[in-house]
């Protein structure tokens, strides 16, 4: 049986691709890494697809009020993951290393038989407002030492990633997007905005209102971020 959720409008092929999607808690943006433990026959099934297609698979972020007979439970906004490395566990499970690449529109879901979803989606233009400048604003300088400060009081996350891009500010936009704890929905709002200064003054106020609090929600998410399951 399939089910299909929100049919946007209709897409010219050149920019569709049919994706396998990887629904999760945790949230990956372009740029991004994450190791994930991958167990269910489903999603070895994805993995499998993808390694051999080359193709990757779309990462998405749950919907907790959405149907999920109705495949509403996946929010519309996903990120393209590649596999960088993988290896078997001591577990015995599969382990995955994998990147973020771009953003992509789900147009109509499908479940196929085992369960997994399929989507076809399009890729999402890149961000407004991130000309290169030559002279760092504070609100850019804030929020790219405070990420500097994670990278360094977490080493193992750190190591993730083989190359920083802290001059970035877009890179830096999507690691705190993907570390801080907010909602899936603000999350989307931020992405369907698809502008960097909208992104920026939104982390900049969140910052200033929890200047000192909710630092231990941080740390945990950080920490969740090493590792997942599927």
């Amino acid at each position: 049986m399939k089910n299909s959720t929100n049919n946007i409008d209709s897409m010219s092929n050149s920019n569709t691709l049919k994706l396998g999607l990887f629904p999760l808690t945790a949230h990956l943006m372009p740029g991004g890494r994450m190791q994930l433990r991958v167990f269910e026959p489903r999603y070895i099934r994805l993995v499998r697809d993808s390694l051999r297609n080359e193709q990757g698979f779309g990462l998405c972020m749950l919907n907790p009020d959405g149907d999920v007979v109705n495949n509403e439970h996946i929010h519309p906004i996903g990120t393209l993951a590649k596999i960088v490395d993988f290896e078997t566990l001591n577990d015995g499970y599969l382990g995955i290393t994998i990147v973020g690449e771009s953003l992509f529109d789900i147009h109509a879901i499908e479940t196929e038989k085992d369960g997994l979803r399929t989507a076809n989606v399009s890729f999402r233009s890149g961000l407004a407002n991130v000309a290169k400048v030559e002279t760092e604003s504070t609100q850019e300088c804030e929020l790219k030492k405070r990420l500097q400060e994670v990278f360094t009081n977490y080493p193992e996350f750190a190591g993730l990633y083989p190359e920083q891009h802290f001059d970035s500010a877009e890179w830096v936009c999507n690691r705190w997007l993907e570390i801080l704890p907010l909602a899936a929905e603000a999350k989307q709002e931020l992405l369907a905005a698809n502008n960097l200064r909208v992104t920026q003054n939104y982390l900049q106020c969140l910052f200033a209102e929890n200047n000192e609090d909710d630092q231990s929600d941080d740390d945990s998410n950080v920490r969740q971020r090493k590792h997942g399951s599927i």
